[in-house]
């Protein structure tokens, strides 16, 4: 009988991303006594749950989701003690924490994937494994995420095996059912140690077609219309509920590219059919590029309205949101939705934008002191795996400096600089010599200088993590976009029996007059939140308005 619960519902959630948030042994690595010396802070914010990006043994090579062993914790974070400590000490605060479940692929480290290549049992179908085609030809023409094709030679083998991401990430052979086994067996370890949930990190691309044919269609990125949401994702999706999740009062989060919200609802509607809690997509990180982060294109702010709204309104009623505006896959949004030149105001516009919309929000680290992109001089600076090979492979023919802003753009580790704690050396973030570079604007935006500042961007997050928690309308209420239309004004009411909530955003620098709808008398409203002491008729650049009419 399942004992399934929607406690995640009320909270809001914490990402970690273990290698920078806080070293708390001098090593210059980010581990889990840095996160056990500021579980207190991640509380002190309003957040009652925890994501960890992977913290298990792995290689590096995509900064841990290349995992070569999954019932461990790496020695470089604290190992498993160190994590016991950070679970309890988090469930001691009344915080929930959910792991990162990487199991599309694993690393070519790993030890079934060292057993396939040499065929023996009962590892030899582990993987995806093709012969070459006449005259040494791929398998197929799918691309890599990450890196060129989805193929890779294995010479002891002697076969190709594929990889949707990194070289060194061998994809699973999901349809084998001793492999389900095993992510059964992994979910079952962590679960039983006290882990509330899961992220499952594109969890839609496990199930591949059939025959694996070529992408006929696509000019790029081919094949990924076809290895996601594959034949059979419901049911292994429906497998692993039944015989897992069922048993536990877990949450699972499934990353989702692209997926659309009627194509969410197959899996995330509250009634017999769900097997998902709720879903990932990407499409309200798309309104400044086209397909992906290294394809820029201006901000524009009714595609972002438009992707939220859309969410909004499709799964209301049928399934919940997760809400979010950063995470460790895409660059800092106050260089892309806001302005690093109103920083604060930007940062502080974003949070609310998406704070008091329905769903669970989740707070990446650093973004609650409005942390921005980070501007190498040489692409040579940069780690990411997804970097290095656009760097390398696209735009060969034009000048360093046209090569290099796609990257300042598109890169994941614009996200992944040290969290910036004070104004000290390397930020506060280590004793020792940083793993990563360190933003060189971290004496101006840190941690500490915020903390007494009560009009500073953290302790806006405070108030607005705090207001969404006591409104019933935001946990409650329906949603309606007004002025749609509009190139400058994000507006929203949120409303249920007892409440009306106001949002206005402007995404702009320039003067925009305040517009309210014309059943919100602001007047008679309370004026619960904003970024700016005095609020005329017209809004400030990158002003918020937060107001509560009660009914």
């Amino acid at each position: 009988m399942s004992k399934k619960t929607t406690w995640y519902k009320d909270m809001v959630f914490y990402q970690i991303w273990p290698r920078s948030f806080k070293d708390g042994n001098g090593d210059g690595m980010g581990d889990l006594y840095g996160v056990y010396e500021k579980l207190d802070y991640i509380k002190s914010l309003g957040c009652d749950g925890i994501w960890f990006s992977p913290l298990y043994p792995s290689p590096g090579v995509d900064c841990g989701y290349d995992i070569s062993d999954y019932m461990d914790i790496a020695a470089e974070f604290g190992g498993m003690d160190a994590f016991t400590k950070v679970l309890d000490g988090a469930h001691e605060r009344g915080m929930k924490v959910i792991m990162d479940l990487v199991v599309n692929h694993t690393s070519t480290e790993h030890e079934w994937f060292k057993k396939s290549r040499e065929r023996i049992e009962p590892y030899t179908d582990y993987y995806i494994w093709r012969p070459a085609k006449a005259h040494g030809k791929l398998p197929n023409n799918w691309d890599s995420l990450f890196e060129g094709k989805a193929w890779a030679w294995d010479e002891v083998r002697q076969e190709y095996y594929m990889h949707l991401f990194a070289i060194e990430q061998a994809d699973l052979n999901m349809d084998n059912p001793l492999v389900r086994e095993e992510v059964k067996k992994i979910l079952k370890f962590w679960l039983d140690r006290g882990v509330d949930g899961f992220r499952e990190d594109v969890i839609t691309f496990i199930s591949k077609p059939e025959g694996l044919p070529d992408d006929r269609l696509l000019p790029f990125s081919k094949g990924i219309f076809m290895f996601n949401h594959g034949p059979h994702l419901y049911e292994y999706l429906e497998e692993f509920r039944r015989d897992v999740f069922d048993h536990y009062d877990a949450m699972v989060l499934a990353e989702a590219p692209m997926v659309t919200p009627k194509k969410a609802l197959e899996y995330i509607t509250e009634d017999d059919t769900q097997v998902l809690d709720m879903m990932i997509q990407f499409q309200t990180q798309e309104a400044d590029c086209f397909f992906t982060d290294f394809r820029h294109t201006p901000f524009n702010l009714r595609k972002m309205k438009k992707a939220f709204s859309r969410w909004q309104d499709g799964l209301a009623g049928k399934g919940w949101n997760m809400l979010y505006i950063e995470n460790h896959d895409h660059p800092r949004m106050v260089s892309r939705y806001g302005s690093e030149k109103y920083q604060k105001a930007s940062a502080k516009m974003l949070c609310a934008m998406y704070m008091f919309q329905s769903g669970t929000p989740f707070v990446y680290q650093g973004q609650e002191i409005g942390m921005t992109n980070w501007y190498p001089e040489s692409p040579l600076m940069y780690e990411d795996v997804q970097t290095r090979w656009q760097y390398n492979n696209v735009g060969t023919n034009k000048s360093d400096e046209k090569r290099l802003k796609p990257l300042w753009n598109g890169s994941r580790d614009s996200a992944r600089t040290p969290v910036q704690w004070s104004a000290e050396e390397n930020a506060g973030f280590t004793t020792g010599t940083p793993w990563f570079y360190v933003n060189e604007n971290y004496k101006e935006i840190n941690v500490a200088e915020q903390e007494g500042d009560p009009d500073s961007v953290l302790n806006f997050y405070r108030k607005a993590i705090s207001l969404r928690k006591t409104l019933s309308a935001v946990r409650h209420g329906d949603y309606t976009e007004h002025f749609k239309g509009s190139s400058k004004l994000y507006t929203y009411t949120r409303e249920d029996k007892r409440q009306k909530l106001l949002v206005v955003c402007s995404f702009t620098d320039e003067a925009v007059k305040m517009k309210a709808p014309a059943d919100f008398d602001t007047s008679k409203a309370t004026l619960l939140l904003s970024n700016y002491k005095e609020n005329g008729e017209t809004m400030k650049p990158y002003e918020v308005r937060v107001y509560l009419l009660n009914k």
